[in-house]
């Protein structure tokens, strides 16, 4: 493996990261998947802004336009400070253009063991599910650059699948496990396709994701519906796993729209 295949983005200054081919995206190759770039920015915040103190809860990132394989700046912010829970936003520009801006709430663990507990049903581990090529469906270097697994059952708009990636988020950073994580949530609209990407265009304009506890490990688990409303608009719903089992859910909005030529 090159140095250039190891990392998704690479620093080139105090807030500024340039892109390496691993984030080509599924829609245009040359245009970056968002997935690593949405790590990158919870990866500014933990850095630039700290709170060890504090759980990240909810992220919330808006997808204000495309963004090239190319330098992107990142920069963080407090926008409602407190002790025990905190607001933050984190911003990702192009050319001086903002491209996605997350807003992130912190808050103050304690100890609720007693009352912990949850009624979803655990998706099946990524030693019991099969390898897929998600590659026969989408292309770029993003979906190159990762590994996934698929549980039994898949169907349009439906599947449960396992996703790791052996690539960094940030040459020659250490990143936390939360970041990490995130790099891979975005494959969750491309996991439970309802009609092949050639002939329909649905590209999500954001991502939001709750977590009720820290996600562990490097399998990403996507238990994903997609459903397509008659207005050209779509909605895909995800619960997150890790290996311990569910983590918290995730939702991103679709534009529909029928693909060129079609």
């Amino acid at each position: 493996m090159t140095e250039q295949r190891e990392a998704y983005f690479r620093r080139t200054g105090a807030t500024t990261f340039v892109a390496t081919e691993h984030t080509g995206g599924a829609w245009s190759t040359t245009e970056q998947h968002v997935s690593p770039l949405c790590g990158l920015l919870v990866h500014v915040l933990e850095r630039d802004l700290p709170r060890p103190d504090l759980a990240l809860a909810r992220v919330s990132i808006d997808i204000l336009g495309v963004v090239p394989v190319a330098e992107v700046e990142v920069t963080a912010r407090v926008v409602r400070a407190g002790r025990t829970i905190e607001l933050a936003e984190v911003e990702a520009s192009y050319a001086g253009r903002a491209v996605l801006r997350a807003r992130v709430w912190r808050l103050a663990p304690s100890d609720t063991a007693v009352v912990a507990g949850h009624d979803v049903t655990p998706m099946p581990p990524p030693a019991e599910s099969e390898p897929w090529e998600m590659g026969s469906v989408w292309p770029g270097g993003y979906i190159g650059s990762i590994e996934v697994r698929r549980a039994a059952g898949a169907a349009p708009g439906r599947g449960r699948a396992w996703v790791t990636s052996p690539v960094s988020l940030v040459a020659d950073e250490e990143v936390s496990e939360q970041a990490a994580w995130t790099r891979l949530l975005d494959t969750a609209n491309g996991v439970a396709v309802r009609a092949a990407p050639g002939e329909w265009a649905y590209p999500n304009v954001d991502l939001t994701y709750h977590l009720h506890r820290t996600p562990r490990g490097p399998w990403v688990g996507l238990d994903t519906s997609v459903a397509w409303g008659a207005e050209g608009v779509g909605l895909t719903s995800t619960v997150l796993h890790d290996e311990l089992g569910p983590v918290g859910t995730a939702a991103q909005v679709l534009t529909l729209r029928r693909a060129a030529g079609r």
